[in-house]
């Protein structure tokens, strides 16, 4: 490999779990020819680390430790830390406490994991989902060659090449997937890469396209010390294409790759309702632990319509969504059309949330129907964005008699390309047959569909809608053809502004019916 880089940083490279230096034997020694200095990581409870297998006292916490000794053991000035899968956590763990010796981090077909995050939700494994929830310490086994596309996407391995990551692996400590990586923000500044594995579908396109929509999350991906770069491979680049993973870790050391464009207006949650006060009034609100309630003028207990965020958002740095001016938008706008607006605060902060948010969503909903001033027997639920998957509890038989309508806009219908730990039970398309009866009316459904979303959300509605129309569901179909996803934020437009009109009068008829 020729070296076209003048190389002053010492790579610490630090692989996902199971596995540690020998992973990277091929690429170090790439690294090494093109002249640079090296070091593998093997953490304790990895291949060849020092931890045995009954050892339950191996954490995440412990990883970092590691790390930081081994970055203290480095000649070199400064580093570059490349973390791999779960390798993230410690790698960030340690740039807190090393943050002055830190060149750059780059991420190898990781997660963007933050405060408070645990490892195991970037796993896909259920059945290491299982085991840890019983047992938080317990020891997770090593995959046998044939079980690894639990663990990522094995696009370009052999079946030798599974056969040795099998060889190469031990026993992984199960505190560290549970234990908490805990960050102050010391990092926040260091440069980053990302090195992305597209086989199994997370491009650098699909990056821009979440940037773009202007999600507070992943603003900072489009910073001009973020690069990006492509792997046409799978999660395991160090065996499958050791060569180009090599080069591309020369050149996000120096700080090439692919940068984004960072959104031209407003973050998301600062752009304001497409409809005008004259649509979506002030009302009086009443605040509550987990719900707000937005009340029309009338006397009685009138129906009410339960907005549902989408998400993941993250845990702090942004105003809590029953604060956006989308969500106050549709509350008033329900208001105004005679029914309560009810926004629901829940937990949902990554892809392994589905079952805390669904809970916060029950809690909501049971609020709701226990306030005087609403009628328990007419509610409906209303979905955004990645919340959609949230509708698969929604259509668990038998349909609660006082759900008289469920909708969503722009959903999210099936786990993305790179979402791990979704519970299996948010699949909305399966369980549609539970509320589309042989015989009579089932539970009314209201689309909202996005012309222009993106096409790895479009395929999860187009594959819904076939579902739908497969089990005679009772489904209206709201298009907006110049639309994208988020468009009732930040698309003005006569279409935009008719959409969100015609989907609340589909909704609140058949709260009146």
């Amino acid at each position: 490999m020729g070296n076209d880089h003048d190389i002053t940083a010492a790579f610490v490279l630090a692989s996902g779990p199971f596995t540690g230096g020998l992973l990277w034997e091929t690429v170090s020694g790439k690294l090494r020819e093109a002249g640079a200095e090296v070091h593998a990581a093997t953490l304790s409870g990895a291949s060849g680390g020092e931890a045995e297998e009954e050892d339950g006292e191996v954490d995440l916490e412990t990883h970092i430790a590691e790390l930081v000794q081994m970055i203290d053991a480095v000649e070199a000035p400064r580093v570059v830390l490349v973390g791999h899968d779960y390798a993230i956590h410690p790698v960030l763990g340690a740039v807190e406490r090393r943050v002055e010796r830190v060149a750059r981090v780059v991420y190898l077909d990781a997660g963007i994991p933050q405060d408070g995050d645990r490892p195991l939700a970037l796993v896909r494994d259920p059945g290491t989902h299982a085991l840890l929830a019983q047992r938080p310490d317990a020891v997770v086994p090593v995959p046998a060659p044939g079980e690894w596309g639990r663990w990522g996407d094995t696009s370009g391995l052999t079946p030798e090449d599974l056969e040795r990551l099998t060889a190469l692996s031990a026993p992984l400590a199960g505190r560290t997937l549970t234990q908490p990586l805990r960050l102050v923000g010391a990092g926040a500044d260091v440069p980053t890469s990302g090195v992305l594995c597209t086989a199994a579908g997370v491009t650098i396109a699909a990056v821009q396209g979440l940037v773009s929509a202007g999600m507070p999350q992943f603003r900072f991906l489009a910073e001009p010390e973020v690069g990006f770069f492509e792997l046409a491979t799978g999660h395991w680049p160090m065996l499958s294409c050791p060569d180009e993973l090599a080069a591309t870790l020369l050149r996000a050391a120096a700080g090439e790759g692919e940068r984004l464009t960072p959104p031209t207006d407003l973050p998301f949650h600062r752009r304001p309702f497409v409809l005008g006060a004259d649509e979506a009034p002030e009302v009086p609100v009443v605040r509550g632990s987990r719900v707000d309630l937005h009340l029309p003028d009338g006397e009685g207990p009138q129906p009410a319509v339960v907005f549902v965020h989408g998400g993941p958002l993250p845990r702090e740095g942004v105003p809590s969504a029953r604060e956006w001016p989308l969500y106050l938008g549709y509350a008033r706008h329900a208001a105004a059309q005679g029914v309560v607006g009810a926004v629901v605060e829940h937990r949902l902060h990554t892809t392994a949330d589905y079952a805390t948010a669904a809970a916060d969503v029950a809690e909501a909903v049971a609020l709701v129907r226990a306030d005087p001033r609403v009628d328990p027997s007419r509610i409906a639920l209303w979905f955004f964005s990645g919340a959609g998957l949230l509708l698969a509890d929604a259509f668990t038989a038998p349909v609660a008699p006082w759900l008289r309508c469920v909708a969503a806009t722009y959903p999210i219908l099936a786990p993305l390309a790179g979402w791990v730990g979704v519970d299996p039970r948010f699949r909305p398309a399966a369980a549609l047959p539970d509320v589309a009866p042989a015989e009579g009316d089932g539970l009314p459904i209201v689309l909202t569909r996005a012309g222009l979303e993106s096409p790895e959300i479009a395929a999860t509605v187009t594959e819904f809608v076939a579902a739908a129309t497969d089990c005679g569901a009772t489904l209206t179909v709201v298009d907006v053809p110049a639309g994208r996803h988020g468009f009732d934020a930040q698309e003005p437009t006569g279409e935009s502004r008719a959409a969100v009109r015609e989907a609340m009068k589909a909704v609140v008829a058949h709260l009146q019916a």
